[in-house]
């Protein structure tokens, strides 16, 4: 007799090794008890009222206790059963609509963030999004390369608003970055006309929150000598890898976030720092410092960084990314964006 062939769980995986479970099968288990609770509570309150419509209908005190206890008990489940209908009705409506929404905000984030060029003159690059997992939290983080007459310039930032909201916003930003980058003539420049494009969209946007009115930003200019300029507005600072060593390089006057610098009454000052042969930029959005694991402890940004400084461009964002899924364990709370650069050696 043919021996039957083995389970999903059983078949090898990668180098010979078995699949042995996933890590968060755990979490999994309880948030499918969770999602079924209330159904749970819908059909013991639909029970209830079945039994007092047949208590009511024999209507033979030998089988119904009689007095007012009874009556009240039987009051209650005709009351329950329609509240615990139409309440699960609306939990599971709203989760299908919140389901919808992120899928939606995440799939529209994707389309706006095109994908890099892997080369541009000397320069190699790579980029990577992470969608948060819980809805409403995915949309907002944003990365971008171009290459015009000042050099190759790039945009990392995060939108402080999510979902469709944040992926309108983002829409704004690149494509005025996408315009600026190619007609300004200092790095400034394009910080500036990014600003005066937030305003024009938040003076738009009756009613919206202040959460949801700026957005931080890092903007690099790498021109053909062996220097980067950074203009910070309100943005985590880069991370600079030479030799292996990874070092923060925070800005000498930080700047206000995008749509906030009239409010602040500060500037944007361009930076210059060292960029040589064999260099390379680590530039990021909050989802990768701030992530937590399960026990709310942050992932710990610039160590994993530091492991994974002397491996390729490729292997060094994927084993980020792979990192935050990881501490994570499949399910961030707030989505990602990643963009490293690498000066290839003389």
């Amino acid at each position: 007799m043919p021996k039957p062939p083995p389970s999903a769980a059983e078949r090898p995986t990668g180098k010979g090794r078995r699949r042995t479970g996933h890590p968060t099968a755990g979490r999994l288990r309880i948030a499918r008890c969770a999602r079924l609770l209330p159904r749970a509570l819908f059909v013991l309150a639909f029970a209830l009222f079945v039994l007092a419509i047949v208590a009511m209908s024999i209507g033979s005190p030998s089988r119904v206790a009689a007095g007012p206890a009874s009556e009240a008990a039987v009051c209650t489940a005709l009351a329950a059963a329609p509240v615990a209908a139409v309440g699960e009705a609306v939990r599971q409506r709203r989760r299908r609509a919140l389901s919808r929404a992120d899928s939606s905000a995440a799939t529209a984030q994707r389309v706006l963030l095109r994908p890099l060029p892997g080369r541009i003159g000397d320069l190699r690059l790579r980029g990577t999004y992470l969608p948060a997992r819980a809805a409403p939290r995915s949309g907002g983080d944003l990365y971008d390369a171009v290459r015009g007459p000042y050099g190759v310039r790039l945009l990392i930032g995060d939108v402080r608003a999510k979902g469709m909201l944040a992926v309108e916003a983002s829409a704004v930003l690149l494509r005025s970055f996408r315009e600026a980058a190619y007609q300004e003539e200092t790095l400034s420049g394009v910080a500036r006309r990014l600003e005066g494009e937030a305003r024009r969209h938040i003076a738009r946007l009756p009613g919206a929150e202040t959460p949801e009115r700026f957005a931080t930003a890092l903007l690099v200019e790498i021109p053909s000598g062996p220097v980067a300029r950074v203009v910070h507005c309100g943005h985590p600072e880069p991370l600079l890898i030479r030799d292996g060593l990874v070092r923060v390089c925070p800005p000498e006057r930080p700047g206000a976030p995008i749509g906030m610098a009239d409010l602040v009454g500060t500037g944007h000052t361009v930076h210059t720092l060292p960029f040589r042969a064999g260099d390379r930029l680590v530039l990021y959005t909050d989802g990768f410092t701030e992530a937590r694991d399960a026990a709310g402890r942050f992932q710990p940004f610039a160590e994993r960084v530091a492991e994974r400084a002397a491996a390729p461009l490729d292997d060094l964002v994927d084993g980020l990314r792979a990192d935050l899924v990881r501490h994570t364990g499949g399910e961030p709370r707030d989505d990602a964006a990643l963009l490293a650069v690498e000066r290839e050696p003389g």
